[in-house]
Order: C-alpha cells, then sequence, then structure tokens
C-alpha cells in the first residue's frame, strides 16, 4: 500500500494528460494518440514538479506500458492470421529480415545507439508504435530512446497515409497487391487503415488482417532480445544470464488474451478491454515525455530520422519485389 500510494500521484498525473489526447488523437487518427501523448508529456516536462509525481510517472513509462501489451491482445484474432497463408508468411519473412538487418548496418554508419537502432528496426519491420512498447523494457531503453523512435515511426506514417494510395494507382496495383503491400510496409493501424481504404474497400481488409499478422510477430523478436540483451549485460560483466529475470512474461500474457479473444469473441467485452490496452499506451507515452529533454532531442533528431527513411524505404521496395519477382502475385 505504500508504494502504491507513492506512484499515485504521477499515475493520476499521466492518466489526467493522457485523456485529451486520447480523445484528440480519435479526431485525428493519422496522427494518433500515442504521438499527442508523448508530445503534451515532453511539453509539460518543462514545469517544475515536485518529486512526489516521480515514482508513478517511471511506474507508468515502465510497468503500465507492459501491461497495456497484453491488453491489446484482446483485438487479435488468431483465425485472421491463419487466413492471409502462406503468402503473407514468405512475404513477412523477407520484410522483417531486410528490415531489421538495415537498422543494424545504417544504424551503425550513423553511429547511433544500439537501443534506437533497434527501436526503430522493430517500429519499422513489426508494428510502430505497439512494437516499440514491447521492446522497450526489454532492452532497458530509456524514455530519450523510445521518443526518438516513436517520433520517426510517427513521421513515416503519416506521409505513408497519404502517399501510398497514390503510388498504388500510379503503379497499376491490384486491390490484393496493394493490400498486401500496405499491410507489411506502413507501421501504425491507423495509418494502414487509412490508406488501405483510400485504396479500395478490399484492399482495407487484407491490408489490416497482414497489419494484425505482424504484430504477432513481437512474440518471437521480443524473446529473442531479452536472451541477446541478458547475454549482453553477462558478458561485460553487469549481471548474471537468468532466463526467468529476463524472460518478457507480457509477451506471455498478450498471447494468453489473444487466444482468449479468438476462443471467446464477446465484441464488446474484447473491444473495451483493447481500447483499454491503447489508452494505457498513451499514459505510457505521457509518461516517456514527461521525462525527456525536448530540446536535446530536437539537437539529435536527424540521424533517427534518417535510419527511419532508410528502413522505410527498404521495406517498401522488399515487399513490392517479393510480391511481383519471387511469389508471381
Amino acid at each position: 500500500m505504500d508504494k502504491f500510494r507513492k506512484r499515485l500521484l504521477g499515475i493520476l498525473l499521466t492518466f489526467v494528460i493522457a485523456v485529451p489526447a486520447w480523445f484528440l488523437g480519435k479526431s485525428l487518427p493519422i496522427i494518433g494518440s500515442p504521438v499527442l501523448g508523448i508530445l503534451f508529456g515532453m511539453i509539460l516536462a518543462f514545469w517544475k514538479r515536485p518529486k512526489e509525481f516521480n515514482d508513478g510517472i517511471k511506474y507508468t513509462s515502465k510497468k503500465i506500458l507492459q501491461y497495456s501489451i497484453i491488453f491489446l491482445g484482446f483485438e487479435m484474432n488468431m483465425y485472421n492470421v491463419f487466413e492471409v497463408g502462406k503468402q503473407t508468411l514468405v512475404l513477412m519473412s523477407f520484410t522483417l529480415t531486410t528490415a531489421f538487418l538495415t537498422a543494424y548496418f545504417v544504424g551503425k554508419l550513423l553511429k547511433l545507439d544500439s537501443n534506437t537502432k533497434i527501436l526503430i528496426g522493430v517500429g519499422s519491420a513489426i508494428c510502430g508504435g505497439s512494437a516499440i512498447a514491447a521492446t522497450a523494457p526489454v532492452i532497458n531503453a530509456s524514455d530519450e530512446e523510445v521518443a526518438h523512435s516513436i517520433s520517426t515511426i510517427f513521421l513515416f506514417n503519416v506521409i505513408a497515409a497519404f502517399l501510398f494510395p497514390f503510388l498504388g494507382h500510379i503503379f497499376g496495383m491490384t486491390d490484393h497487391n496493394f493490400g498486401l503491400w500496405a499491410g507489411t510496409a506502413i507501421n501504425d493501424t491507423s495509418s494502414v487503415v487509412a490508406a488501405g481504404y483510400s485504396f479500395s474497400n478490399e484492399a482495407g481488409k487484407l491490408a489490416v488482417i497482414v497489419k494484425l499478422t505482424r504484430t504477432l510477430m513481437i512474440v518471437p523478436i521480443t524473446l529473442i532480445l531479452a536472451f541477446y540483451t541478458s547475454r549482453k549485460k553477462s558478458n561485460n560483466g553487469k549481471g548474471s544470464y537468468n532466463i526467468a529475470k529476463i524472460f518478457p512474461w507480457f509477451v506471455v500474457g498478450f498471447l494468453i488474451t489473444s487466444v482468449i479473444n479468438t476462443l471467446f469473441p464477446i465484441e464488446v467485452l474484447n473491444r473495451f478491454l483493447s481500447q483499454s490496452g491503447k489508452f494505457m499506451i498513451v499514459m505510457a507515452m505521457v509518461a516517456i515525455g514527461l521525462n525527456t529533454n525536448i530540446v536535446k532531442l530536437i539537437k539529435s533528431g536527424s540521424k533517427p530520422i534518417l535510419l527511419g527513411l532508410i528502413c522505410w524505404f527498404v521495406l517498401s521496395l522488399t515487399s513490392i519485389i517479393v510480391q511481383y519477382v519471387l511469389l508471381n502475385i
């Protein structure tokens, strides 16, 4: 109870700031509530807040962020994942691999820190903000590293929502081709929906299913990163290799809630729970913003944006090449 009282003020502060970000984000889906949450938090970071808020803010940015991923499982339907079939899984294996390799090697050339490379890589390859939210606690990313990555991914989400339908028509893509392309190459769900349905209803439906299938990749990727991070610490003499300690248990929770949603599709309840998870992400983004130095972020922001641009370009190009050359769709 004592710990709870210490955290309560900070948690309530993030909740209060998250409410306007949530509703404004609903009106501006291309921008999205998480981005507005982190922006509001960064603006209010200039306020010299009493130290009583700090425990709750830290708890929200770390623990509530993890709990939010568990609740997101309530929007996953495994039947839809199996429906997309072999073609999509082959396509995703190529796009994920190229995105991660690009993030690693280009990030190295740009001399970016390891965590920023990983976060931009998973954000580009998997599902934008949700993937960054799932990965950040596993690799012990700082709030500023998360802020850099979220800001970068957001920029290309907005561009993609407007640019992809235009390019799809220029390239003469079919609904099926465009749905696969949008679902594998655009990061955030809201931008996938906007781009997919702008092209056609059929393309939009397929794009959303492909996008949700990509979300499941959070599970193996976070497990791999957990082992990698633990081994790295162990090799550097900063701790022992302990599977139970480094295992991202919240990912197991995500899988369990996904199965519950698939087997017991109580739409109203599951929708409420998944929306609760999304609101918790906004709260966590507010907390991250409150701990971020916006001046420092702007000064060092060009390299992450360049990495994000290159990852996005390579990802988009790979999706097209695999569809037309390898799969002959």
